[in-house]
């Protein structure tokens, strides 16, 4: 028998506001630990005793194991329920958070980091499916505008309280703070998040379509899915990068700024926390391609901007970049999930494998151009990249009857 449903939340009911609270709290709780150790790595590789590239690691570990992760939580998330597995994934990251940050040895600290990564994987795997379920159609694209700016705001939380605290006390100190902040946000998640309306399986079960392997590899045989999941890969190994190395930029000459100033540049989220819900509603009036292609070109604006010399245009440069990458990927992201009806889980694992495979890939295989041409030299190979994700997006996702707008 099917599954027995209820009519999803409409735009502007209580539920549907709730489930706007609950997710941007799940971003939050994700995010803010992900991230933490990115403006301290200094600090980390002076405690530790190794290299600036052993220290970005700590980054690298989670985002890598989060990406390993996300096809496994899709299909948990079938079985168990999505919001169950997400209370469980966020719950058991943030207990791995608090132990990592003070293991005595680097390898432990990768370890400990991989496996909180992995356990960070059930909540961008699941929160997109969860949430084109939930709500109705004409709703979706800006539920998951909402769901992307509580990721900013959580990625900014984690830089923003891991950074003094570390300064004041130690960088072990900085990553407790930021775990603690996350156990508000999860505690805060699980209290507001509405009940599932699926009564039994998942209705992205095997019911529905198939076995979840036949669901994968429909999935994968959609050009459009992969051309999104290019999308995915490509703008956030470009964003990444450009994170990573710009503290090295500010940090050299003309600019010579101390570390506790350069953390302060990771306020150039707020920008993408303004972007993502208004690019929802602007996709929901105008079609998701354009607006896609619309947050590319942002994307390439601020990086040119960047190039300007004055410090206060490569900020301003940061902050239209952001603005314009977190527009593309609220897009991106939830249009994975709604072209892919019967397999909904299966195409946002494999969209957030690809989005966090670029964060760990090319977020690091680009500072080799960094180091060999600058800040120049990696401002071009980001763009390089934008461009590539909308030739992808071009190419394969023009809209037809046939496909989902």
């Amino acid at each position: 028998m099917g599954a027995q449903v209820t009519p999803g939340h409409a735009l502007g009911s209580s539920g549907y506001r709730r489930m706007l609270v609950a997710l941007l709290c799940a971003g939050v709780a994700t995010f803010a630990q992900l991230y933490s150790p990115q403006g301290i790595l200094q600090l980390i590789s002076a405690d530790l005793g190794i290299g600036a590239e052993q220290a970005a690691l700590t980054v690298s570990a989670a985002t890598g194991g989060l990406a390993l992760s996300v096809v496994p939580w899709s299909f948990v998330g079938d079985r168990i329920g999505r919001l169950r597995a997400m209370v469980i994934a966020v719950s058991a990251a943030t207990v791995l958070a608090l132990v990592a940050a003070w293991a005595p040895t680097v390898e432990l600290v990768l370890a400990l980091r991989v496996l909180e990564g992995v356990a960070l994987g059930g909540v961008p795997a699941l929160a997109m499916a969860y949430l084109s379920e939930e709500v109705q159609e004409h709703a979706r694209a800006i539920a998951a505008g909402w769901f992307v700016a509580g990721t900013t705001v959580g990625g900014l939380l984690g830089r923003l309280v891991a950074t003094p605290v570390a300064d004041a006390l130690s960088w072990r100190a900085g990553m407790t703070a930021v775990a603690l902040l996350a156990a508000l946000a999860a505690t805060a998640f699980v209290l507001i998040a509405p009940r599932e309306r699926r009564v039994g399986r998942s209705l992205d079960g095997p019911g529905a379509g198939g076995t979840r392997t036949s669901r994968l590899l429909r999935t994968l045989r959609d050009p459009g899915q992969l051309g999104l999941f290019a999308c995915a890969f490509l703008l956030m190994g470009g964003f990444v990068a450009v994170y990573n190395y710009l503290a090295f930029h500010l940090s050299a000459p003309p600019y010579l700024l101390p570390a506790g100033l350069i953390g302060l540049v990771f306020l150039a989220y707020l920008g993408g926390t303004v972007s993502s819900p208004l690019a929802g509603r602007l996709a929901s009036r105008r079609g998701r391609l354009p607006v896609l292609l619309g947050g590319m070109a942002t994307m390439l604006l601020g990086l040119g901007i960047t190039l300007a010399g004055a410090l206060s245009l490569v900020l301003l440069g940061l902050v239209v970049m952001t603005a314009g990458f977190f527009a593309a990927h609220s897009i991106a992201s939830g249009w994975a999930g709604a072209r892919s009806d019967g397999a909904r889980s299966q195409a946002t694992g494999l969209y957030n494998l690809a989005y966090y495979a670029g964060s760990s890939v090319l977020g690091w295989a680009i500072g080799h151009v960094y180091e060999g041409a600058g800040w120049p030299g990696t401002v071009a190979a980001v763009a390089i990249a934008v461009v590539l994700a909308a030739g992808a997006a071009i190419a394969t996702l023009r809209p037809s009857p046939q496909q989902r707008q």
